[in-house]
C-alpha cells in the first residue's frame, strides 16, 4: 500500500467497478428495482472512491484544481455519498414490498442527510486553511486544524454508522439463508468489519494528534491496507451469489439432460428406437432438454398399458424400508414398475404375453413424472436403484422362460 503507482487501490476498485458492472443487465431489464438500484449505486461509488484515493488520483487532482488539497473534499464527499449508498441499501433490504411507501421516504430522507453532510465537508473544506499539500497523510497532519479537522471527523463518523449499520444487517440475513448468498453475505460482513477497523485507526491516530502524540503510522500506510482488502472482500461478496447463479443456468440444464439419459436410454431401447436423441451440435441445451423430456413422456405413453399394479404396490412396499423421502420411494416403485413394462411390451412384440387391451383397468399412473424434479428421480432410480434392478431382471428371466 507504501507503493506510489496505487496499484492496489486501482485492483479493489476495478473488482468492485466488476461487481457494479455484472448487476447492470439485471438493472436494464428491471429499472424500477429499488434495491437493485441501491446495489448498483454503492458498488460504482465504492469503486470511484478507491479510483480517486490512490495516490496518483490525488496527486492529479491537486494539480489541475491548482488548489493545495482539493483531492481531500473530493475523495471525502465520494466516500460519504458511499455511506449513504450502505444506508439507504439498508433501508430496501429491511423493507418488504408492502413498505415500499415507507422504504421510499426514508430513502430520501438518507440522501437529503448525505448531501448535506456532503455539503458540510465541503463547507468546511473552504473554510479551512490547508496551504501544504499532503497526499498521504491530510488526516493526521491538520488534525488540530479548525474546520479542517471538523470535516474529518464528519466524514469518519458518516463512515462508521454506515459500517456498523450494513455489519448488522448483513448478519442477520446470513443467518437465514444458505449455500452462495451466505457466503457471499459472510465476505461482506468481514468486509464492513475491517471498515470499521479502518475508521478505529483512523480516530486512534487523530485522537493522538490531539494528545500531542505521533501515531500516524496508523492513518498511513496501516489504514488503507485495511480499506483496500475489506473493499477486495465486500466486492467479490456482492459478485459471488450473482457468479455462482450464472454457474447454475450454465451448468444447470445441461446436467439435468444427463440426469434424463437413464430414462431416455431406457425408453428408447423400449420403443426400438422409435425415439431419437437431439444430437446436434448448434442445437441449444435448453432446446434439447425440452426435446428429452418430450422422447421419455411419449415412451412412457408407449409402455403405459404394460405397467403392472402389483409390481408397483411390491415395489412401494420394499422401497418404502430403505429410502430417504416419499418421493424417493415413489420414484424407486415407478421406475421398477417402468422397467417392468419395458420388458413385458418387448414380449409382447415378439409374440408373447397379454396384449394391451386384455391389461386391467387399474394401471398404476407414474407420479414422479408429473413435474421436473420427479422426472429426474424416476430416471436416477431407473440406473440406480437395486429394488429396479432386480425388478428388471426378474421381468427377464420371466420372460426368457416362457
Amino acid at each position: 500500500m507504501t507503493n506510489p503507482n496505487g496499484a492496489v487501490f486501482y485492483a479493489s476498485g476495478a473488482v468492485l467497478l466488476l461487481a457494479g458492472c455484472l448487476k447492470l443487465p439485471a438493472l436494464w431489464h428491471n429499472p424500477k428495482d429499488e434495491l437493485l438500484r441501491s446495489v448498483c449505486a454503492l458498488l460504482f461509488t465504492a469503486s470511484g472512491v478507491f479510483a480517486l484515493a490512490a495516490v496518483p488520483s490525488i496527486a492529479a487532482i491537486n494539480r489541475i484544481s491548482g488548489v493545495p488539497n482539493t483531492a481531500a473534499p473530493v475523495v471525502y464527499t465520494l466516500l460519504t455519498a458511499f455511506s449513504g449508498s450502505n444506508l439507504v441499501l439498508i433501508i430496501r433490504w429491511s423493507s418488504g414490498p408492502d413498505q415500499a411507501a415507507h422504504a421510499a421516504r426514508w430513502s430520501r430522507r438518507c440522501n437529503g442527510a448525505t448531501l448535506a453532510v456532503i455539503a458540510a465537508i465541503i463547507g468546511l473544506f473552504a473554510l479551512g486553511d490547508a496551504p501544504a499539500e499532503r497526499v498521504v497523510d491530510l488526516d493526521t497532519y491538520y488534525a488540530n486544524t479548525p474546520y479542517l479537522r471538523e470535516m474529518i471527523v464528519l466524514y469518519l463518523v458518516a463512515h462508521t454508522t454506515a459500517s456498523v449499520a450494513m455489519t448488522v444487517l448483513c448478519t442477520r440475513w446470513a443467518r437465514v439463508v444458505r449455500g452462495p448468498l451466505r457466503a457471499g453475505l459472510v465476505l461482506i460482513v468481514i468486509g464492513y468489519v475491517l471498515n470499521l477497523a479502518f475508521d478505529a485507526l483512523k480516530f486512534t491516530a487523530i485522537g493522538a494528534r490531539w494528545g500531542g502524540h505521533d501515531l500516524d503510522r496508523l492513518s498511513w500506510p496501516l489504514a488503507p491496507s485495511v480499506a483496500a482488502v475489506a473493499a477486495l472482500l465486500i466486492g467479490t461478496g456482492f459478485v459471488l451469489p450473482l457468479l455462482s447463479q450464472l454457474l447454475v443456468n450454465l451448468v444447470g440444464p445441461w446436467h439435468r439432460y444427463y440426469q434424463l439419459q437413464p430414462a431416455w436410454k431406457e425408453l428408447r431401447d423400449a420403443t426400438r428406437h422409435g425415439i431419437s436423441p437431439p444430437v446436434r451440435l448448434r442445437t441449444p441445451i435448453d432446446v434439447r432438454v425440452c426435446r428429452l423430456e418430450s422422447d421419455i413422456y411419449d415412451g412412457i405413453l408407449a409402455v403405459h398399458p404394460y405397467l403392472d399394479p402389483e409390481v408397483h404396490a411390491l415395489s412401494l412396499a420394499e422401497a418404502r424400508k430403505t429410502a430417504r423421502t416419499d418421493a424417493d420411494a415413489a420414484a424407486i416403485a415407478d421406475a421398477a414398475a417402468l422397467a417392468h413394462a419395458v420388458v413385458a411390451r418387448a414380449r409382447r412384440e415378439d409374440g408373447q404375453g397379454v396384449p394391451p387391451d386384455e391389461q386391467p383397468d387399474d394401471v398404476p399412473l407414474l407420479s414422479s413424472a408429473v413435474n421436473a424434479a420427479g422426472l429426474v428421480l424416476l430416471s436416477r432410480a431407473l440406473s440406480k436403484s437395486p429394488i429396479v434392478r432386480a425388478t428388471r431382471e426378474a421381468a427377464v428371466l420371466e420372460s426368457s422362460t416362457r
